[in-house]
């Protein structure tokens, strides 16, 4: 078996062209590199380099073992990845969310149940298949079901958008409202919304979204200012004043379906989280 060590020490020579650079790049003395690449050609019974007199360069033979050599350090490193994934799986219950609302429920759900981790950054929607098959995460809630031969989904709950707007407003006097009436306003948002971020942008006609990296920041903007804001029944605005009046969005789109995404072979444990989960699935409107 190759020792892996002359393969990242041929891959860096690849990058780095020279002895010297890669030497320096990995932190050894010039003579281990050089020992180290005519080790590997006498483990591969080939030769790797054209060596002339102030120079060594990759031969034909030298270029594909660079790309050989990639794809072995990609698979080795994928492996540990994986187990040491699937090791922490087994005693920790990672679970996560493309979108907050459901990280606040998950948040609640941790209080009362043992070994439960919450990844507070949202998951890109696109990786979600993959991070739980790679054993990432043992739980993702999604807005959209995942449905393969290992992954399977269950049903948990809905998110409804509304959007604060100052009471004098002309839109502000009905019980809901309609994405359209919207038009051309100018809201404060924070910026890692994840499938929300969309959907307000596509359904608002000429708005302006003015968004926010930091919580802190968009309620310090929403206290003394009164640019219109959202919020769902889950992420209630904790700054709301009296100045402001909640209305629920009536457009379906505004209504959002979240699931509980995991491998079969989790299912017993993901179905015992459900009821926990929707029973903190409150609505701050109904209290």
């Amino acid at each position: 078996m190759i020792d892996e060590h002359l393969l990242k020490q041929l891959v860096t020579f690849a990058d780095k062209h020279t002895l010297s650079a890669t030497a320096e790049h990995l932190m050894l003395t010039q003579p281990t590199v050089t020992r180290g690449m005519q080790k590997l050609e006498t483990d591969l019974g080939v030769k790797l380099f054209k060596r002339q007199s102030n120079q060594i360069t990759l031969n034909q033979t030298g270029q594909f073992s660079v790309n050989e050599a990639r794809k072995v350090l990609k698979q080795n490193e994928t492996f540990m990845t994986r187990v040491k994934n699937y090791d922490r799986s087994h005693r920790i219950i990672e679970v996560g969310s493309n979108a907050p609302g459901p990280i606040i429920v998950l948040n609640r759900v941790a209080q009362h149940t043992p070994n439960i981790a919450v990844q507070s950054e949202l998951i890109a929607t696109a990786n979600l298949k993959n991070k739980l098959e790679d054993n990432q995460y043992s739980f993702i809630i999604s807005n959209q079901e995942i449905q393969t031969e290992q992954i399977e989904s269950y049903y948990l709950n809905h998110e409804q958008l509304s959007v604060n707007l100052d009471q004098f407003m002309p839109q502000a006097n009905q019980a809901t409202i309609k994405f359209k009436a919207l038009k051309g306003l100018s809201f404060v948002v924070f910026q890692d919304i994840g499938p929300w971020k969309q959907i307000i942008q596509d359904n608002i006609p000429d708005a302006k979204f003015l968004y926010q990296a930091q919580w802190e920041a968009l309620t310090e903007i929403t206290n003394y200012a009164s640019f219109p804001y959202f919020n769902t029944n889950i992420t209630a605005a904790k700054n709301h004043t009296g100045n402001q009046v909640q209305i629920p969005i009536s457009d379906p789109i505004a209504t959002m379906d979240f699931y509980i995404n995991y491998l079969k072979t989790r299912k017993k444990l993901a179905l015992s989280l459900v009821e926990s989960i929707r029973n903190n699935w409150s609505s701050q409107w109904a209290k």
